[in-house]
């Protein structure tokens, strides 16, 4: 079995297996979404603005920018998953980063210069969920349990 900073692969915490997922899931998505086919409408990708009508799986509005943003979220899970902690902060920090831009996308409207991610009512609901689930992940996988006492 191959160790990694002194502990095996099979030892990790939940929580350093859910960033690390979650991470990997981050990079497949940033990667994909510079492949043509994958991505509908591929010659029409921008650099950042909503003038992009590249969609990732014909669904969700991307840029290069876009998909840089996958890729970076994507790098920093796996990075941060070496560690509890950092796992954690990763899974919490990062799932307030979508609820902010799920909270961006519903008050920017969609042909706004302000859009410069660009962002789709597709994107919104996902950002929205992917936020609920790392904020959920990284508390509900750290929670330290709770003795009960017998009463007598």
């Amino acid at each position: 079995m191959t160790t990694h900073a002194g502990t095996s692969r099979s030892t990790r915490a939940p929580v350093q297996k859910a960033a690390f997922a979650v991470g990997a899931v981050f990079l497949l998505v940033g990667i994909l979404g510079f492949i043509p086919g994958i991505t509908t409408h591929y010659d029409t990708m921008s650099f950042a603005s909503h003038h992009s009508e590249a969609k990732l799986l014909g669904i969700f509005q991307v840029s290069v920018l876009h998909n840089l943003v996958h890729l970076a979220f994507g790098v920093a899970g796996l990075a941060m998953a070496r560690t509890a902690s950092a796992a954690r902060a990763f899974l919490l920090a990062g799932g307030a980063v979508y609820l902010v831009l799920w909270l961006y996308g519903l008050f920017i409207g969609h042909d706004s210069a302000a859009n410069f991610v660009p962002l789709n009512t597709a994107d919104n609901w996902l950002h929205f969920f992917l936020g609920l689930g790392m904020i959920a992940l990284g508390a509900l996988l750290t929670r330290r349990p709770t003795t009960s006492t017998a009463r007598r």
